[in-house]
């Protein structure tokens, strides 16, 4: 598919469907947070609005286990094949597979693509996690530092993605090597604090890519371009790509 084919319009599908309403919804959540933290740290600068929150506001307790629980279920879901989730997190099933022929070897992503985006991601939350130590900064603003990155997770799927353009430099999300890699991403931040939410969410997280690597490293026919068939673009359903070239265009017009 030429790129003057990826921007002709087209129907949006229910993949890009389901995608923009999670956008939507995790904006929306991540603004309501940053909102009560803000207004209930004015008030006592003493107090960590959102984890002390938890012992003494049975409502801020609900409403937060209320969001845990559609993380839960989200990454849960990633364990199994799903028709509403991308290709790119769905390679890993062997219903997914459909062998190219002539058969070819596996050609996969440098490993040293992958521990680049490990140190990067460790460099940038080492930050926060020392800030947090040092109580320059509260619980409250590393869960909110989470909701955040679960907004960029979306925007690297829909828009524009820095993982794709400086590190990996995959033609697109369907062949990212990292695309299970999200969940544990986005909860980076709260592993750090001593809450049992928290603490199980990461974990349940890091068990997808635990399985995820398991996976590519046993079958890595399925994750390549140049082995699997559902990973090309003239099979390629969902067109997530896209937007991203709707923007980039739109960007080039502007610029200098």
């Amino acid at each position: 598919m030429t790129v003057k084919d990826r921007m002709k319009p087209s129907k949006i599908s229910k993949i890009t469907t389901y995608h923009y309403v999670k956008f939507v919804g995790r904006l929306l959540l991540c603004l309501a947070v940053i909102c009560y933290y803000i207004v209930k740290k004015v008030d006592n600068t003493q107090i960590d609005p959102l984890l002390d929150g938890l012992k003494s506001n049975k409502y801020l307790g609900a409403t937060l286990l209320v969001i845990w629980v559609i993380f839960v279920i989200e990454t849960l879901s990633r364990f199994f094949p799903s028709k509403l989730e991308s290709i790119g997190c769905q390679k890993q099933f062997k219903r997914n597979y459909v062998p190219k022929e002539p058969t070819e070897k596996p050609v996969k992503q440098s490993g040293w693509r992958t521990f680049a985006v490990t140190v990067a991601w460790i460099a940038l939350n080492a930050i926060f996690v020392t800030l947090y130590f040092t109580k320059v900064i509260d619980g409250g603003v590393l869960i909110i530092l989470s909701l955040l990155y679960s907004v960029g997770d979306m925007v690297c799927i829909l828009f524009f993605c820095p993982f794709q353009v400086l590190f990996m430099q995959n033609r697109c999300c369907v062949s990212c090597r990292i695309y299970n890699w999200d969940y544990p991403m986005m909860f980076t931040p709260i592993v750090f604090i001593k809450n049992a939410f928290c603490i199980s969410i990461f974990v349940l997280a890091l068990a997808l890519v635990v399985v995820w690597e398991i996976l590519y490293r046993k079958y890595p026919e399925r994750f390549c371009r140049n082995t699997n068939q559902s990973l090309s673009c003239a099979n390629c359903k969902e067109k997530l790509c896209k937007h991203k070239t709707h923007l980039q265009s739109f960007i080039k017009k502007f610029r200098p």
